[in-house]
C-alpha cells in the first residue's frame, strides 16, 4: 500500500479536506465509499469493496457497486471517497474513557475529548463517573447527556456510579440511573472496597441487566505505589504495585458475580494472573467481559517516566504476551483506551508527586497497528475489539456493524500512514503522553459519524 495515500474527496461538501468538522445534528450527506478494504468482523467480511450511505445509514455495502445502479437523485449528491488502499471498517467504539466534564474542564471538556476520539477513529465513547459532582444522580447523568447533545463530536454514552459519591459506602440510586440511561455501574479510579456493598449492587444490576465495570485495585496493597513492583522499581528505590493488588479484587469480584450471576466487566486488565482468574471464571459460566488498553499491550515497566505513570501500572514483557493471548483467545473481549487526560502542571512534575493516566484518543491506532505489523495480532482481531465485541457488551446491534440499515458510524484509516507524535498537536486539552516522539504506524484518515463526515484527512484542525 502506498503509505501517503491520502482519500481524495469530490463534492461542495469536502472541499476542505484538512478539516474536523463539528455538523452533527444538521442533515446527513449521501456518501459513497470507493474501493476500500472493507472489514466487518461482525459479519465475517473482509473484502476490497464500495460502501454507499444515505439519510445516516448503510445502504449498501459489498463488491463494487455500479454507479448506474444507484438512482441518478442519489449519485448526483453524493460525495465520493476514494478508499483505494484504505481500510473501512465500522466506528471504533471506546468502552472506557474521561471526559472531565463536569468538574475538571482545565483537564478536558466534551467538547474536546469528543473531538480528540473522533480524531483517533471512535465514533461512541463511554464516559467514566469520576466526575465533579459524580455520576451519581439522575440529574448529573441528564446533564451530561444534554451536554453531549449539544458539544460532542460522537456518541456519549455515560456510565453512573456504583457508590453515592463514589465514596464505597452506599450504592447509588441504580434504578434511577438506569432510567436515566446509564450503560453501566462503576466507581472507576477506586474500587468497592466493601464485599457486602459490591454484592448488594450487583444483585441491583443483574436485576437491571447492565454490567458492574469493575476498577479492580486494593487500596491498601497499592498504597503509596508509583510503577510495578519488581526488580524496576526495587533498581530505581521506587514504591511499587505488587500485581496482587489488580489481582485479588479480581478474584473477589469473579467470585461475586458466581454468587449473584451479575454481569462483571474487569477494567484494563494489566497481569497474567488477573487474565488466567478471568479465564478460569468463564469455564465456570460466570458472566465476566474484560478490556485491555493500548498503553498495557504495548509499554512495559521499563518505561518509567510521569507520563507514563498509570493504574494499573504498567508491566512486564510476560504480562504483555498473556494479555495478546487472551485477546487472541476471547478472553478478553475489548481494547479501550482510559484516555485520561490531565494538565501539564500534574505530570511535569516528579514521577512521585504525578497524576495517573495516560491521554489515549490519538495514539490508540498508530500503537496497536504496531502489534499487527509485528505479526502478535491479526488486523482483523484488533477491529473485533475496537467495534463488534463492545457493541455486543454494550447490548447495541446497532453499533460496531456495517450491516444495511445500521447507523452509519464508519472509520477509514490507513494501515501503513507514519507519523511522528507530537503532542501539542493534539486535539486533547491533555498532552500527557509517554509517546511523545515516536513514530508510529497506521493512521485514521476519516471519522464519519451518523453518516456525517467528522474528520477528514487526519487533521487536528479545531473548527472555533
Amino acid at each position: 500500500m502506498n503509505a501517503g495515500i491520502v482519500p481524495r474527496f469530490m463534492g461542495d461538501e469536502m472541499k476542505n479536506e484538512t478539516s474536523l468538522r463539528k455538523k452533527r445534528g444538521s442533515k446527513a450527506a449521501t456518501l459513497f465509499i470507493r474501493g476500500g478494504r472493507i472489514i466487518d468482523p461482525g459479519r465475517g467480511m473482509d473484502e476490497v469493496g464500495d460502501l454507499l450511505v444515505a439519510k445516516g445509514k448503510i445502504a449498501q455495502v459489498g463488491h463494487a457497486i455500479p454507479q448506474n445502479s444507484l438512482p441518478s437523485d442519489m449519485l448526483s449528491q453524493a460525495n465520493n471517497i476514494d478508499a483505494t488502499g484504505l481500510i473501512v471498517c465500522p466506528g471504533f467504539i471506546d468502552l472506557h474513557c474521561h471526559l472531565r466534564e463536569p468538574g475538571f474542564e482545565d483537564k478536558e471538556t466534551i467538547a474536546t475529548g469528543t473531538e480528540a476520539a473522533a480524531v483517533g477513529g471512535f465514533t461512541t465513547v463511554c464516559c467514566m463517573p469520576n466526575t465533579n459532582p459524580p455520576l451519581d444522580t439522575r440529574d448529573t447523568v441528564e446533564w451530561v447527556k444534554a451536554k453531549a447533545r449539544s458539544d460532542a463530536f460522537v456518541h456519549v454514552l455515560p456510565i453512573g456510579c456504583i457508590t453515592k459519591g463514589r465514596k464505597g459506602k452506599e450504592v447509588s440510586p441504580m434504578i434511577e440511573l438506569a432510567d436515566a440511561g446509564v450503560v453501566g455501574f462503576s466507581d472507576d479510579g477506586d474500587s468497592v472496597a466493601n464485599s457486602q456493598v459490591m454484592r448488594c449492587a450487583m444483585e441491583h444490576s443483574y436485576k437491571l441487566g447492565l454490567p458492574i465495570i469493575e476498577h479492580c485495585e486494593d487500596k491498601e496493597l497499592s498504597k503509596g505505589g508509583v510503577i510495578n513492583e519488581g526488580e524496576v522499581s526495587d533498581r530505581l528505590n521506587l514504591k511499587g504495585i505488587p500485581a496482587a493488588s489488580e489481582e485479588v479484587i479480581v478474584a473477589r469480584d469473579l467470585a461475586l458475580a458466581k454468587l449473584t450471576g451479575a454481569r462483571v466487566h474487569i477494567a484494563h486488565v494489566s497481569t497474567c494472573g488477573s487474565a488466567e482468574l478471568i479465564r478460569h471464571a468463564r469455564e465456570r459460566g460466570v458472566s465476566v467481559t474484560a478490556e485491555v488498553t493500548p498503553h498495557h499491550l504495548t509499554l512495559t515497566e521499563e518505561m518509567v517516566c510521569a507520563n507514563a505513570k498509570v493504574k494499573p501500572p504498567l508491566c512486564t514483557e510476560d504480562d504483555i504476551g498473556c494479555l495478546l493471548k487472551g485477546l487472541k483467545d476471547g478472553v478478553i473481549d475489548a481494547i479501550v483506551t482510559d484516555h485520561a487526560p490531565h494538565t501539564t502542571a500534574e505530570k511535569k512534575c516528579p514521577i512521585e508527586l504525578a497524576a495517573f493516566g495516560i491521554s489515549g484518543f490519538e495514539t490508540a491506532l498508530g500503537c496497536l497497528m504496531g502489534l499487527v505489523h509485528k505479526g502478535e495480532i491479526d488486523l482483523t482481531t484488533l477491529i473485533s475489539k475496537l467495534t463488534c465485541e463492545p457493541a455486543k457488551i454494550l447490548g447495541r446491534d446497532d453499533l460496531g456493524t456495517l450491516k444495511t440499515g445500521s447507523l452509519a458510524n464508519i472509520t477509514i484509516f490507513d494501515p501503513m500512514r507514519e507519523w511522528i507524535v507530537d503532542s501539542q498537536q493534539f486535539v486533547s486539552k491533555g498532552k500527557n503522553t509517554p509517546l511523545e516522539g515516536y513514530r508510529l504506524k497506521g493512521k485514521v484518515m476519516v471519522t464519519i459519524v451518523d453518516g456525517q463526515v467528522i474528520m477528514v484527512a487526519g487533521q487536528h484542525a479545531t473548527p472555533r
